[in-house]
């Protein structure tokens, strides 16, 4: 399967697991009801998780996956961020939704992000400047009488990799570098009814690996030898290695973190606690969406 037929794949199987995240989002669910489904559905598709499942709620914009004994339950109004992602042989579909639960007190914030979403998209091919892509989103998004969160973007998506070059903002940043035919790249906008800036927050519980180097303890190193070989570059969560290793692991990842050989994400709350909505998509420019 070359490169193309792979992130089509990915990319039919993202859209599927999306829907079915926009189904089971419901009002007195878990959070890690949610993560843990859509995570199963994937794999049931013939998909691998390019990084854990996101459930980011109201104020949270990103990087909310549920811890392995998460007790958070979805209520009555909140608005809610799917972002998951699927790869095939490394090649990854990246994607997001945003579901209200219960009321439509945010549908035009909800509308603000996927109508920006759906006019990028219309300027994803090649020769396109990515100054054009963050204008649009942001005139999108101020249209509807929201704010587009200006430090967080889309990315470029390679081989095992879900965030590289180049950086597509949500706003005008006069970066006059053009797109080009078969560039993989995600484009996701984020609507805010606050500042339009994220900070960081407390710590996600989603690592990355950065440095594959020995480690002394004989137990952290049979859970950095099951990361290279499962995840490669790829994020992963505390939740799937205590799958594997059991509770014990928490302490064996800290050791990892300790040694600089994963780092951990953290949480992304907008700066004046606006509620936030997020869509994206993942195109392969020449060739269209293909999430």
């Amino acid at each position: 399967m070359d490169f193309k037929e792979s992130l089509i794949k990915a990319g039919e199987i993202a859209r599927k697991a999306r829907d079915y995240a926009r189904e089971i989002t419901k009002e007195n669910v878990k959070y890690i009801e949610v993560a843990e489904k859509v995570e199963k559905k994937i794999n049931e598709l013939g998909g691998k998780c390019a990084f854990p499942v996101d459930v980011s709620v109201n104020h949270i914009a990103a990087h909310d996956t549920p811890l392995h004994n998460d007790e958070r339950i979805l209520i009555k109004g909140d608005l809610v961020k799917i972002d998951l992602g699927v790869h095939v042989d490394g090649y990854v579909a990246d994607t997001a939704v945003t579901v209200e639960i219960g009321t439509n007190l945010h549908k035009k914030l909800i509308e603000a992000a996927e109508k920006a979403l759906n006019e990028a998209v219309k300027l994803a091919k090649p020769g396109t400047e990515i100054f054009e892509i963050g204008k649009i989103i942001q005139e999108e998004i101020v249209k509807h009488g929201f704010i587009p969160i200006k430090n967080l973007c889309g990315h470029g998506i390679k081989q095992y990799e879900v965030h590289t070059e180049p950086t597509i903002p949500n706003y005008n940043n006069n970066d006059k570098t053009k797109l080009e035919k078969d560039m993989i790249i995600a484009i996701e906008p984020f609507a805010t009814t606050g500042q339009g800036l994220i900070m960081e927050g407390k710590n996600s519980s989603i690592y990355e690996l950065i440095n594959l180097k020995n480690t002394r303890n004989f137990e952290a190193r049979k859970i950095l030898k099951f990361i290279d070989e499962n995840y490669n570059k790829l994020p992963f969560c505390e939740r799937w290695i205590i799958k594997e290793f059991g509770v014990k692991a928490q302490f064996l990842l800290k050791q990892l973190e300790n040694e600089k050989i994963i780092q951990q994400f953290t949480i992304l709350p907008e700066k004046a606690k606006g509620m936030v909505s997020q869509a994206e998509h993942t195109i392969l420019i020449g060739h269209g969406v293909i999430t």
